[in-house]
């Protein structure tokens, strides 16, 4: 096998409000702050918990909805890969980075404030070479069933195609 493999599947809750920038060229870059706890019992039988830490970056449309609709405490599903980062600061001293790209992002439960349950899913699609992420498009729960082809007589002009929500 010629190829690795470079896959993470985080599912967690959000430290706080994402972040959102702009480059200059316009494309949305949102940060967030993800947190993942696992529970295992110790040698005396006592519950452990460890939380880890997890620094995630949503590219173009993918971030602009994160952006947009998660909160803080806001329990997510993201679907990405690690990247490191290695920079150098004014005072010389190098600075390491690990951040996790997403290509998808579903949102999961309810918000911190007590919103309503349920959320969308949402993926990238798109050529990685040119943008760090790729655009997402609304994955579908089923697959999509065309309608029988509407002779022009079973619509009245009682509406206008400024109507249709799509």
């Amino acid at each position: 096998m010629a190829r690795g493999i470079n896959k993470v599947i985080l599912v967690g809750n959000l430290g706080n409000d994402p972040e959102m920038k702009y480059t200059q060229g316009g494309m949305a870059v949102c940060t967030m702050s993800l947190a993942t706890t696992s529970v295992r019992k110790d040698r005396d039988g006592n519950t452990q918990e460890k939380t880890e830490w997890h620094r995630v970056k949503l590219f173009g449309k993918l971030g602009e909805i994160a952006g947009e609709y998660l909160k803080k405490g806001r329990q997510v599903y993201i679907e990405g890969s690690i990247r490191y980062d290695k920079f150098t600061g004014q005072d010389g001293v190098e600075k390491y980075f690990t951040d996790i790209v997403a290509d998808e992002m579903q949102m999961l439960g309810g918000g911190a404030e007590g919103g309503g349950g349920g959320g969308g899913s949402y993926r990238g699609g798109g050529d990685r070479s040119e943008r760090p992420s790729r655009p997402p498009q609304r994955q579908e729960s089923a697959p999509r069933r065309e309608a029988p082809p509407a002779k022009s007589s079973d619509f009245a002009d009682d509406f206008a195609d400024d109507d249709i929500p799509f």
